[in-house]
C-alpha cells in the first residue's frame, strides 16, 4: 500500500499540472470505452451479481451491485457532463489589492491524492474516477469484495482511457486486493493521501472515523423526511412522496419518513397508504398515524392489494400488523430503509416536524410540502439538513441533477464540503501575493 501511495502522489503531481483539455478527453474516451467494452464489463457484472445471490445478500445491496447498458448508458452521460464543465482548476478568486499595493487573489488548486472507500456500487468506480482526472486528484480506489470483478473490469477500462490521452495510469489505482487489512493500511497512507472518502454504510464510515490518520469526508448516510402541512397541495405531495419513496429506494437519498400534520390527516395519510400499496410499498406508523388509518376517507375506500387482486381493508387497531401497516417500533424513525418501507407519524404544528427532523434525520436530504411561503422560509432556516427541499422530492440529493455532473459523495459534515461532492468539492486554494519588490516595514 506504500507503494502505491507513492505512485498515486507522483502521478497527481503530473495530473496537477495536465491541461484541461487533456484532462477532458480522457473523459470523452472513457465514456466511449464504457460503450464500446459494455459486453465484457456487464459479463464481469454478472459474475458478481451471481456470486451475491449465492451468498444470500440483501436486496438492496444486489441492486446497488448491479450494472446494465442502462445504467452504463447514464453513467457516460454524466462523465460527458462533466467533461464539458469549466476546469475548477483555472479558477481565480476573492481578489484585491491592499493599500500597501500588493495584489492578492486565491488559486483552486487539487487536494492531491483521494482514498475513497465504498460497498457495492461499481458506477463509484466510474463517478469518482471521472471527477479525481476533471480536478488534476490521483485517486486510490477500494471497492468493495462483493463488486470486485467489475471494479476490477472497470479499472482495465479507466487505465486504456487515460492512457490513450497522454496521462498516468497510476492517476487512478483500484485496490485489488480484497483482505480488509488493506482498508487499514490504506486509512494510514497521511504521507501520500490528502483526504479519505467512505461511501457505505454506517459501519464503514465509523470505521474510517476511529482508525484514519488521515481527515475523513462522512456522509451518504440518508434518514430522509417530507413534512405535509396542512396548505400542501395534497395531489401534488402525494405525487412527490411516490417519487422519493420508490423512483429508487436502495439509494441514500430515497425517502425514509413521512411527517403528516393533524389538520389533513384524516384525508390524506389513508389516501397516500392506498396509492403507495400499489406499488409494493409497506409501512411503519406510530400511534399518532394509526387512529386516522380507519377513515372512510377516499374513493375508493383505503385497501392493500392481496395475490388475487382483491382488496382487504385495513382496520386500525393496536395490534403490530395491520395489512401493510405495521406499528412503528421503538427504533423504526432511526432506520435508513433502503427498502420499499416508509415511516408515517402525525404531528401538530410546523415546531413538531421540525423537532422530529432535528431528532431523527442524518442531515443528508430532508423537506417540506406547503403553499404557505413563511412555513417554508422557516423549515429552510431551522432545519440543519446537506440539503432542505421545499416542495420537490428527495431524489434530486444528486451530483448530476444538481448540475455537477456527477458526485464522489454526499457529505453531511460542515468540512470542507457539504452536500453532493463535485469538482469543486475537490479541490482546495493557494493564496497567491504579488508585489513589487515589497518588504514588509
Amino acid at each position: 500500500m506504500i507503494e502505491t501511495g507513492k505512485r498515486a502522489l507522483i502521478a497527481a503531481r503530473e495530473l496537477a499540472f495536465a491541461p484541461a483539455e487533456t484532462r477532458n478527453r480522457a473523459l470523452f474516451h472513457l465514456a466511449e470505452s464504457l460503450t464500446e467494452e459494455r459486453g465484457r464489463i456487464l459479463a464481469a457484472n454478472a459474475s458478481d451479481i451471481d456470486a451475491a445471490r449465492e451468498a444470500e445478500l440483501a436486496p438492496a445491496l444486489v441492486d446497488r451491485l448491479r450494472l446494465n447498458e442502462s445504467r452504463l448508458e447514464g453513467i457516460a452521460a454524466d462523465l460527458l457532463h462533466v467533461a464539458e464543465l469549466p476546469d475548477p482548476l483555472s479558477e481565480t478568486f476573492d481578489e484585491s489589492t491592499l493599500p500597501n499595493g500588493l495584489r492578492i487573489h486565491k488559486q483552486r488548486v487539487p487536494l492531491g491524492v483521494l482514498a475513497v472507500i465504498y460497498e457495492s456500487r461499481p458506477n463509484v468506480t466510474v463517478d469518482v474516477a471521472g471527477l479525481a482526472v476533471k480536478t488534476g486528484n490521483a485517486v486510490i480506489l477500494r471497492g468493495g469484495s462483493e463488486a470486485i470483478n467489475s471494479n476490477r473490469a472497470l479499472a482495465r477500462t479507466i487505465h486504456g482511457s487515460l492512457a490513450k490521452s497522454g496521462l498516468p495510469a497510476e492517476a487512478v489505482q483500484l485496490v485489488d486486493d480484497t483482505d480488509r487489512a488493506r482498508v487499514t493500511e490504506l486509512l494510514h497512507l497521511h504521507e501520500y493521501v490528502s483526504l479519505v472518502i467512505p461511501r457505505g454504510g454506517n459501519a464503514l464510515h465509523e470505521f474510517c472515523r476511529l482508525n484514519s490518520t488521515i481527515p475523513v469526508v462522512t456522509g451518504g448516510i440518508g434518514i430522509c423526511h417530507l413534512f405535509v402541512d396542512e396548505s400542501a397541495d395534497l395531489k401534488a405531495a402525494q405525487r412527490v412522496i411516490r417519487n422519493a419513496k420508490i423512483q429508487r429506494p436502495t439509494v441514500c437519498n430515497a425517502l425514509d419518513t413521512v411527517l403528516v400534520h393533524r389538520e389533513i390527516a384524516g384525508q390524506f395519510l389513508p389516501a397516500l397508504i392506498h396509492h403507495l400499496t400499489a406499488d409494493g410499498v409497506t409501512f411503519r406508523a406510530d400511534g399518532s398515524a394509526l387512529s386516522y388509518l380507519d377513515s372512510p376517507a377516499i374513493d375508493p375506500p383505503l385497501s392493500t392489494a392481496v395475490g388475487d387482486g382483491s382488496a382487504t381493508p385495513v382496520a386500525a387497531d393496536d395490534s403490530l400488523q395491520l395489512g401493510t401497516v405495521m406499528k412503528a417500533g421503538p427504533d423504526d424513525f432511526d432506520t435508513e430503509w433502503l427498502s420499499l418501507v416508509l415511516g408515517l407519524k402525525v404531528v401538530d404544528s410546523l415546531g413538531e416536524a421540525i423537532n422530529h427532523i432535528s431528532r431523527h434525520s442524518t442531515g443528508h436530504s430532508d423537506g417540506i410540502l406547503t403553499r404557505t411561503e413563511a412555513h417554508s422560509q422557516r423549515f429552510v432556516n431551522e432545519v440543519d439538513s446537506a440539503v432542505v427541499y421545499v416542495n420537490a422530492s428527495t431524489r434530486f440529493t444528486d451530483g448530476g441533477q444538481l448540475g455537477l455532473g456527477a458526485e464522489v459523495a454526499v457529505s453531511t459534515q460542515r468540512l470542507h464540503a457539504r452536500g453532493p461532492m463535485g469538482p469543486r468539492e475537490l479541490t482546495t486554494y493557494k493564496w497567491v501575493v504579488i508585489g513589487d519588490g515589497h518588504v514588509r516595514e
